[in-house]
């Protein structure tokens, strides 16, 4: 992830929600768009760098905080990593190949360039851009995704991926995405099983 200051805005991107109970269940089907992206920006900020699922370089943070209707997922900071990570039975996955929040005007010129791709068990999913929306993220304090504590407003866009509850058994997903001088990916071997 890259953390620049646009003016007074703070703007990261990145590749990759302590509101359970919110938006979607489990068996409604995706969650909204605008919503997914606040949701996810503030599950990943909210943990402080040791802890952090973005930071994390082998999967031992990737259950950090996870909501109960949804199993996000992270990119990293710019770098390559190979996660493992034991997920819930019955829970959808969702996660971002490239993503940033800003301004409308930053998210333009983002999405000009990304690109990406999610392989699973050796199939392509299909990726949604999500275009600039209007989201609230909350940070917690020390972390590294947002910089900043406390609630705040931007505009987030990128490549997302929503995919139904896996199966249970040992899975493989392979995450990359970019855009301008901006890369990362992430080799995630996801063990789904009773929570």
């Amino acid at each position: 992830m890259r953390i620049t200051r646009a003016g007074a805005g703070l703007v990261a991107v990145a590749l990759a929600a302590t509101l359970a109970g919110c938006g979607a269940g489990a068996d409604e089907g995706p969650v909204e768009s605008a919503e997914l992206q606040g949701r996810w920006w503030t599950w990943a900020s909210a943990e402080p760098a040791p802890t952090n699922p973005v930071a994390d370089e082998d999967g031992s943070a990737c259950g950090r905080n996870q909501p109960e209707d949804v199993w996000f997922l992270a990119g990293t900071f710019g770098t390559q990593a190979e996660r493992a990570c034991a997920v819930p039975e019955g829970v959808p996955l969702a996660f971002p190949l490239v993503n940033m929040f800003g301004t409308p005007e930053d998210c333009a010129e983002f999405m000009g360039t990304a690109e990406g791709s999610a392989v699973l068990d050796g199939e392509e999913v299909e990726a949604d851009a999500h275009q600039a929306e209007a989201i609230e993220i909350r940070g917690g304090a020390g972390n590294p995704v947002t910089g900043t504590e406390g609630s705040f407003t931007a505009h987030g866009c990128g490549l997302w991926v929503q995919l139904p509850a896996p199966e249970a058994g040992e899975h493989t997903l392979k995450i990359r995405g970019r855009s301008g001088g901006f890369s990362a990916g992430v080799d995630y071997t996801l063990t789904v099983g009773a929570s």
